[in-house]
């Protein structure tokens, strides 16, 4: 009888620690607080100049969220003035995602030209409540 309860216990568990982590997911979050260190190069030659707000995908070459999180945000981008999106895979440069405490992928980073972060959506973004929030940092451009 107690292993059955030990079973149950643990189900329940699991299925709330799931359910925490599926509403994490996709959440748009404020920056951390800034800190001294600089941008790491990869991140600065991929921001563009030109747009008000340039969206930083972090990814890594076998995640398949990032594949759909890739789609979501070029369409976003093609229909928004002033919003532009890349894609940085740090596969092989690990040392990127440490620098922008990035602890899984998608990471998805909001940064103006000079490489302020806006704001920061870890997993698969919610397209509409994304564009919401960058809606005040793209101006009279956001559609």
């Amino acid at each position: 009888m107690a292993g059955l309860w030990v079973l149950l216990g643990t189900l329940v568990v699991a299925a709330a620690v799931g359910l925490g982590l599926r509403a994490r997911n996709g959440r748009v979050r404020a920056p951390r607080p800034a800190e001294t260190r600089p941008l790491p190069e990869a991140v600065t030659e991929v921001l563009d100049p030109a747009a008000a707000v340039t969206l930083v995908q972090i990814s890594t070459t076998f995640c398949a969220p990032c594949r759909h999180t890739r789609v979501l945000l070029s369409s976003l981008a093609e229909k928004t003035g002033g919003l532009t999106h890349v894609d940085l895979d740090v596969t092989d440069q690990p040392e990127v995602a440490q620098a922008l405490s990035v602890l899984r992928t998608p990471t998805t980073l909001a940064m103006t030209a000079d490489g302020r972060e806006l704001l920061r959506v870890g997993g698969v973004p919610r397209g509409e409540e994304l564009l919401d929030a960058l809606r005040p940092h793209l101006g009279a451009t956001a559609r």
